[in-house]
């Protein structure tokens, strides 16, 4: 899947596209269309005749209509969910729920709006309207979806995929045969059911940002002998909590390493003590050519910030709560995507920013720092509930934080302009863009040797729905809520000691912070544009 969009006139375009079956098979069916009317009630009537003198046949549909329910695929479409939701595949996993759910409401909305009557001489009983047939809605929604879902399935082969593929293909068939067999659902029931079906799945992959197809591998041809010395190295640092199958992930890596003339990869994984930077330097004496990191925002930003200057382009694949590098960098959410288009990618020099305050040895951050509110809903986030659920329980603690109070503080940008403010908190930022694409800092460019900053100063809780309006909007005005400025460095100096945080990992309290620019400091390796 794609999660590097096409524009929203080709996304609307799409959409429309989707529903077009749909709409053409009902105005057909209720425009009385009559070579498609023909085909109904022959279909029916011959059905009609032969179950009347093949009770045994009847007998035998009717076992297999009570398997293929409608509930039957969505349960498998649950099931499914619950498998990729523990594989952390979380933006599947809710897709694949919400087009479940678009399923069931559609097609009692469809039938409750055309109340078409069933076939006259149905075969056994059946309750409800005949347009469309929700048998063949909901196993067309199960197999489009897991024709999705199984090419992003860490670990699986091909075979496997068309094991598990073709008899759910099957089964889209056999339900939709059981109705007409049973004569409770004309031909035409059938198609608008598979067309209403595409045209669910065509809308939430769309609304998700999930293409199809797109995941094809392209094998390229290794180097020759005489274009380098040595086969490329990589090393690959692993966050081992946060990447859950351990062992399927290293195959694929490996595997897809290989495949691009690497040598065999130096595994290097995280400790509780150290979050990548001893891997990372044991990955520059290594003289990795690439180095991949699977881990959270944290493991990111130790790694980039240990590769900086080195010249070693930083494959980021996420696996954490936030991944806010990679989302800023256009990079999939999903481990195997991820993987695919990096290695199929190119280099992109972007800007780090080392920082340093008081109990804070120089450091260096890719994304944002923050002082305040962020950074007590960050530290106040549950952590068992991150590693459940993910970034919604920054929500939780954002709930629990929104009295955090404000604090007195003086900002100074490139060592000329200083500002006095009370604020609820100050973010600087090397990219703009948050979980749920919302634009903190909506200018903010990862390439453009600036920082953006952005100072929020709500008074009264009464007052969070107008910034967050204008956070939503990307309002550039500035008043007492919240202003936004640039500079090459910033210091921060607050009145009372505050919570503090670099790339979504709090670092202590404390009163200041100072963050400098270092342009192209980092080459991470990112998709292509398509």
């Amino acid at each position: 899947m794609n999660h590097h969009p096409p524009s929203p006139v080709g996304r609307a375009l799409t959409v429309v596209l989707g529903a077009v079956p749909f709409t053409v098979i009902t105005l057909l069916v209720f425009g009385g269309w009559p070579p498609l009317q023909q085909w109904d009630t022959s279909v029916a009537a011959r059905a009609s005749t032969y179950g009347a003198t093949h009770p045994n046949v009847v007998d035998f549909w009717q076992v297999v209509g009570a398997v293929v329910l409608p509930w039957t695929s969505r349960a498998v479409i649950v099931i499914v969910a619950v498998y990729l939701w523990h594989r952390r595949a979380r933006l599947l996993t809710v897709w694949l729920l919400v087009s479940a759910g678009a399923e069931l409401g559609l097609v009692q909305a469809a039938q409750y709006i055309f109340t078409r009557s069933r076939p006259a001489q149905q075969l056994v009983e059946a309750d409800g309207w005949s347009y469309v047939s929700g048998h063949a809605t909901a196993a067309f929604v199960m197999a489009g979806a897991l024709g999705v879902v199984l090419p992003s399935v860490r670990g699986w082969r091909r075979r496997f995929r068309l094991l598990v593929l073709l008899p759910v293909i099957a089964v889209v068939w056999i339900a939709s045969v059981d109705r007409l067999a049973l004569n409770v659902h004309y031909v035409s029931d059938v198609l608008g059911g598979w067309a209403l079906g595409l045209a669910i799945l065509t809308a939430t992959s769309i609304g998700f940002g999930l293409r199809p197809g797109l995941r094809r591998r392209r094998r390229r041809t290794p180097p020759s002998p005489l274009e380098t010395a040595r086969p490329p190295r990589a090393a690959v640092i692993v966050n081992p909590i946060k990447v859950g199958d351990g062992v399927a992930f290293r195959r694929k890596v490996t595997r897809s390493l290989e495949l691009r003339g690497f040598d065999d990869p130096l595994w290097l994984e995280t400790r509780a003590d150290d979050s990548g930077n001893a891997m990372a330097k044991r990955a520059i004496e290594y003289e990795s050519d690439l180095v991949l990191v699977a881990g959270g925002d944290g493991t990111v930003r130790v790694v980039c910030a240990a590769l900086a200057h080195t010249g070693i382009p930083v494959g980021v694949i996420p696996a954490g709560t936030g991944n806010l590098l990679a989302r800023n960098l256009h990079i999939p959410l999903d481990l195997d995507d991820a993987l695919e288009r990096i290695l199929e990618g190119r280099d992109r020099r972007i800007d780090m920013v080392s920082v340093y305050g008081d109990e804070l040895d120089t450091d260096r951050f890719a994304v944002m720092a923050g002082l305040g509110l962020d950074a007590a809903i960050i530290s106040g986030a549950p952590p068992v509930l991150k590693a459940q659920i993910g970034w919604p329980a920054y929500l939780v603690s954002t709930a629990r934080n929104i009295n955090h109070p404000s604090v007195r503080v003086q900002i100074t940008f490139d060592d000329e302009l200083t500002i006095e403010r009370r604020v609820r908190t100050v973010v600087v930022g090397n990219v703009g863009m948050l979980q749920a694409n919302i634009p903190l800092l909506p200018d903010a460019r990862p390439d453009d040797g600036l920082l953006d900053v952005v100072v929020i100063a709500p008074r009264r809780v009464t007052q969070w729905p107008i910034v967050v309006w204008r956070l939503m909007t990307r309002t550039n005005r500035a008043d007492m809520y919240l202003e936004r400025f640039t500079g090459r460095k910033v210091e921060i100096h607050a009145a009372v000691d505050v919570q503090r945080q670099l790339d979504g990992d709090p670092i202590g309290p404390g009163r200041s912070l100072t963050a400098e620019i270092e342009p192209g400091a980092l080459i991470a390796r990112v998709p292509r544009r398509r």
